[in-house]
């Protein structure tokens, strides 16, 4: 089974709202698509009262932290020296998310030492080949 890196961070929801509201959210990273992450939300804070899991680009989040970057359904951009803003559209609406910094480079940290930037193709090929080998023995 591929490792998996998992971390709980803190999430600032943007609305119209006076207070923004802070949810728990889980960062995710599994060595078995090691080119994408994921953000896990809580059943609360969806329309439909379930998980709600969205996976996108790991270079995105990595380009966003620093500089505006992204097309189509996640935009990530850095606001200020210490946060960044993640925007999600859906079919549904667009939504806007607010993380600290460090959480997120910590996050990243950790899936660059599961799996460094560049050996991601080399990571899924070598998943492709265990499964031909597996599925033909």
């Amino acid at each position: 089974m591929p490792p998996v890196v998992e971390q709980p961070a803190k999430a600032r929801l943007i609305t119209d709202a006076a207070q923004h509201r802070t949810v728990p959210v889980t960062l995710l990273y599994d060595g078995s698509d090691p080119l994408a992450m994921r953000i896990v939300f809580p059943p609360e804070v969806s329309l439909d009262r379930s998980e709600v899991v969205w996976a996108f680009a790991r270079d995105l989040l990595e380009t966003g932290l620093r500089l505006p970057s992204g097309t189509g359904d996640v935009l990530v951009w850095p606001c200020g020296r210490a946060q960044t803003v993640l925007e999600f559209h859906s079919p549904d609406g667009v939504a806007l998310v607010q993380f600290d910094n460090a959480p997120l480079r910590r996050f990243l940290e950790s899936s660059y030492a599961m799996v460094p930037a560049g050996a991601e193709h080399h990571e899924i090929e070598v998943e492709n080949e265990l499964g031909n080998v597996l599925h033909n023995t």
